[in-house]
């Protein structure tokens, strides 16, 4: 027997199916590492694109969203991200964007990333992101096809 959370749980699936919908399948947030949920070891995720570097995130400017709490420098900045998420996520739930072209996911160095096409990327170290920088373009396209399959189970 159904409890009601199921229930409603599998009428909005059906719901959303039934008008053409993808149900949103939830993908993990890398807090590897963090005992409270934190996403990207409290790092900036719009600090970035805006401030053009890693900065520490402060928990008095927190937000949860996908399953993980992030952390920002300002109320500007988690303001951005309120407004678009999307926008300033980074790939692959926050876990090394090598690691995943490779078929695993691994913790990061929040000092190790790159800007893609408008895309936040995170690596494991600044030497996998030396071997990720010089071949991106490839990395991407197998991170791209492993995610999925990655992210099908769950890794908590």
């Amino acid at each position: 027997m159904l409890d009601r959370r199921a229930f409603i749980g599998l009428a909005a699936a059906a719901l959303a199916a039934a008008n053409g919908a993808r149900a949103e399948v939830p993908r993990p947030v890398n807090t590897l590492g963090s005992p409270d949920g934190v996403a990207i070891r409290g790092y900036d995720p719009v600090a970035y694109f805006r401030d053009g570097g890693p900065r520490p995130g402060k928990p008095e400017f927190s937000v949860r969203h996908g399953g993980a709490t992030w952390r920002f420098a300002s109320a500007e900045h988690k303001a951005l991200f309120e407004a678009d998420p999307d926008r300033y996520l980074p790939v692959y739930g926050g876990f090394c964007a090598y690691g995943t072209s490779r078929g695993y996911l691994v913790k990061v160095e929040p000092e190790a990333w790159s800007i893609v096409e408008g895309r936040l990327y995170l690596n494991y170290d600044l030497g996998v992101r030396d071997t990720w920088l010089g071949r991106t373009k490839t990395y991407i396209a197998r991170a791209d096809g492993s995610w999925p399959r990655l992210t099908a189970r769950d890794i908590r």
